[in-house]
Order: C-alpha cells, then structure tokens, then sequence
C-alpha cells in the first residue's frame, strides 16, 4: 500500500461498556468506590511498612511494591474507564492510548517478576528458615526489586516501540474499555504476525519464566509443610504464605482465563468483565488479602488506632 495515501490515526475512539443507559450511573459510582477502596488500601500497606519497624523485612517491601504497581495500574485505567462509562465512549489521542498500553504492560510484567520473588522469598523462609536473613538480606530484596521493575518496562518497551512501528490507516474504534495489545493490533493495516511472534517470545521471560519459579517454589514449599510432624507447624507454615498463594492463584488465573484460552464464541461483554477483574477488582482485593490475613499488619493497626485514640 501506497505510504502516501494511508490516513494516520491521531485519536482512538474507546466504546468501553455499550448498552448500559439504565446501569451507568450505578457502574459509575461502584466502580469510582471500588478505585477509591484500591488507591485507599493500597497506600494504607505502604504506611504501615514505612511506619512500623516490625515490618521492616523483604515480605513487606515486596509488598510496598506490590501496592505501588497496583496504584499505577488502577490509575492508568480507571479514570478514562470512569469517564467512557458517563459520555458512553471516550477519545483517545494515538500516543495517550500507546502510553496507557505501556504502563498498564510494565505494572502487570512487574507483578509476574514480584510474585516471583515473593515465592522465592517464603522459600527461603519455610525451607531455608535458618539462613534467611543471611540470604535474604537488603541487598538482595532492593536487586530483585530493581530488576523486577527494569525488566518489566524493558520487555513491554520492545513491543511498545513495534507497536509504533506499524501503519496505522484506520479505523480508529476499539471495542474495550482500554487500550490493550491485541485490540490495539487490530486496527493496524501492517502485516502484524512479527510483532506478535515477538510478544509471544518475550512472554516467555515476562510471564511463563516468572510463573515456572513460582510454581516452582510452591512445589518445594508444600513439599516442606507436608514432611512436617507437627499439625501445628504445618499450619503455622501454611499461614505464612497462604496470602501470597491466594494473591498469586487470583492473578495468574485471570490472566490465563483472558490470554491463553481461546475467545472464539465468547461475548465481547465477557471478556471485559474479565479484564475488569485484573485491572481493577484484583488491585482492591490485594491489600485486603494481605490484610485480613497477616497478623503483623493487622497487629500494627491495632497499635496506629490506640496511639490515634
């Protein structure tokens, strides 16, 4: 095709939630409730391991990144969704609704490498517990978080930088509520198989690679807990990662549920169902997970509530 009769794309026009005249206002209101729930929680498990010495560990300051990579998230996606659901549809600039891509594929690349560490991080902890400060020391949790954030924008960069790339010629609808990679795809009228051969090579470092040590580490815990005599310690163990196992089968099975299984004769309306969980119920469900759970955190709102009483 002729590069000079090609017409770029310079707005992107979202569809977001069609059909929805009589449910708006109540979509509108839950889900600004359920983003001020996530940006809520997710700063109070911030405060708590920046306030409290007890939770001063590697667990917590994964979890501080955790938040922080759901804040970003949210944040990326929520407002603009907030803004379609009134207008019905909204309008994207081209490099807005690239840039919306790459945060959203840096903050969920994060979470694949974190989880990661995370499972590594208890372990240490149930298999190793003898040396686990001397492993896990600072030195090692502020590396493991560096290279979680540097590889995650790195992989996501390439693909983002492929994007451009392409001819974009029309149209200019995305029937999403948000700018995702393979709507994004569609509305390209370049040949796309090498950019998406190269996603599906760089998914396997980003999301595959980080859920085999996950698993991996999950395999040689429950190994552990299984082998002890005691009901008591298999329960006490159990109860130290029972939080990031919930966190991480919440996670990891969305996204396989959205990515990986196949979508053919499944309703567009399912789909972004699906992806509201990910991108928006999943971040608020997380601090309440860890929350609920963790005698720690729990312990130190105890103490913030008496010290404010």
């Amino acid at each position: 095709m002729n590069r000079k009769n090609l017409t770029t794309v310079s707005e992107i026009f979202l569809l977001g939630f069609k059909n929805i005249h009589d449910i708006k206002i109540v979509l509108f209101i839950l889900l600004l409730g359920v983003y001020c729930v996530t940006i809520c929680g997710n700063l109070l498990i911030m405060a708590l391991v920046s306030y409290s010495r007890t939770l001063h560990s590697p667990m917590y300051f994964f979890l501080t990144q955790l938040s922080l990579s759901d804040i970003l998230l949210t944040t990326d996606i929520v407002p603009n969704t907030l803004s379609g659901i009134i207008t019905e549809g909204s309008v994207v600039s081209f490099p807005g609704c690239i840039t919306q891509f790459y945060i959203f594929g840096c903050c969920e690349a994060h979470e694949c490498f974190l989880l990661a560490a995370m499972a590594y991080d208890r372990y240490v902890a149930i298999c190793n517990p003898l040396r686990y400060t001397t492993i896990m020391d600072f030195s090692l949790t502020l590396k493991m978080i560096l290279v979680g954030w540097i590889l995650g924008a790195l992989f996501i960069l390439v693909t983002t930088l492929s994007i451009i790339g392409l001819e974009f010629c029309g149209p200019n609808v995305i029937d999403h509520f948000f700018c995702d990679f393979t709507p994004i795809l569609e509305l390209s009228c370049s040949e796309t198989s090498m950019v998406e051969l190269e996603i599906l090579c760089l998914s396997v470092f980003s999301l595959i690679l980080p859920f085999l040590m996950t698993v991996t580490s999950y395999g040689c815990i429950i190994s552990t807990i299984l082998s002890l005599s005691s009901k008591l310690q298999r329960s006490k163990a159990f109860s130290t990662c029972s939080s990031h196992l919930i966190v991480v089968c919440m996670f990891y099975g969305i996204l396989i549920t959205i990515y990986m299984i196949p979508t053919k004769g499944v309703s567009l309306n399912a789909i972004k169902v699906a992806s509201l969980l990910y991108t928006v119920v999943t971040p608020m469900l997380n601090p309440i997970i860890y929350s609920l759970r963790n005698k720690d955190i729990t312990e130190t709102i105890k103490k913030l509530k008496k010290q404010i009483g």
